[in-house]
């Protein structure tokens, strides 16, 4: 399918971002089209162009090709997951630590996808160009309801909290962290804090509880920006890095076998009636232990 967008005439979309300014000209979310200039699929006067961030000009023309939905060959299973919430439209789920979101290569079971194709079967948009339920932090139930959940997120609209269990006690108890974030020179594998490049990251944080004579510490921790990896980032940039995360702290620690980070609330507009919903997630067994 292709979407043609005539020309710019109005001179106030002049130098106006290339994924903003089709958003706002068809029914695409902007996360979509993002995907979609990332994979070669639009056109500007007949040349693709591959960097969402390019200003538009007068007089241009758009084209959108939308791939056909791919056949994918996934098996349901039944597996347990914990429904905190479920309409017509959308699921919220508190998905357990280390469970693999999406099959792919080595993952293939298992997986979060395979377990919602059991529970919910074939009433859960597709997403990036599959079949598959539409993942989007949450999951809904109708591409309407996809597209505006996706666009929430990319205005940052979504409200998101977190516990984290942090090593020593963190200093200042509280406060308001913004830095670039951009992918590590050192490790390919990591992102780092930058002062040159890299993209804007906003972390808020509070000390609620030391434990263990100030050995670690439980913080609540709200996110402004989503960049990858950022509170781990930003929580190891200060020092004080997460519980159990080998890559941007200690390694061996005695005390939990993975990253002590849980996101155990989340706000955000229902996308059809409009309504605030704001779930929690309990925090997990092996988080609860520490903090006895």
């Amino acid at each position: 399918m292709a979407i043609e967008i005539i020309s710019i005439e109005n001179i106030t979309d002049v130098k106006t971002r290339l994924d903003k300014y089709l958003a706002n000209n068809c029914e695409l979310s902007r996360s979509r089209i993002e995907a979609l200039i990332d994979e070669g699929c639009v056109k500007v006067d007949g040349v693709v162009v591959n960097d969402a961030s390019y200003k538009v000009k007068l007089n241009q023309k758009f084209e959108i090709t939308v791939p056909e939905p791919v056949e994918d060959e996934l098996s349901p299973e039944n597996i347990d997951i914990d429904i905190i919430y479920q309409d017509e439209y959308l699921l919220v789920i508190n998905k357990r630590a280390g469970m693999v979101v999406h099959p792919a290569a080595g993952n293939w079971q298992g997986t979060l996808v395979n377990a919602l194709l059991y529970h919910v079967g074939d009433s859960l948009s597709g997403i990036g160009g599959v079949k598959r339920p539409g993942i989007v932090h949450r999951l809904d139930k109708d591409d309407k309801t996809h597209q505006k959940l996706s666009e929430q997120f990319a205005n940052r609209e979504v409200k998101k909290e977190y516990l984290a269990i942090v090593n020593g006690v963190i200093k200042p108890p509280s406060g308001l962290l913004e830095t670039n974030i951009g992918r590590s020179p050192r490790n390919r594998q990591k992102q780092a804090v930058l002062k040159h490049g890299g993209k804007n990251a906003i972390t808020e944080y509070n000390l609620i509880k030391t434990f263990n004579e100030g050995e670690y510490s439980l913080i609540s921790v709200k996110i402004h920006t989503g960049r990858t990896h950022q509170i781990r980032v930003h929580m190891a940039h200060l020092g004080h890095s997460i519980l159990g995360d080998e890559l941007y702290g200690k390694k061996n620690n005695k005390y939990i076998q993975r990253q002590a980070l849980h996101a155990y609330k989340v706000s955000f507009l229902h996308p059809i009636s409009g309504e605030k919903c704001s779930f929690e997630a309990k925090i997990p067994e092996d988080m609860q232990q520490l903090l006895l």
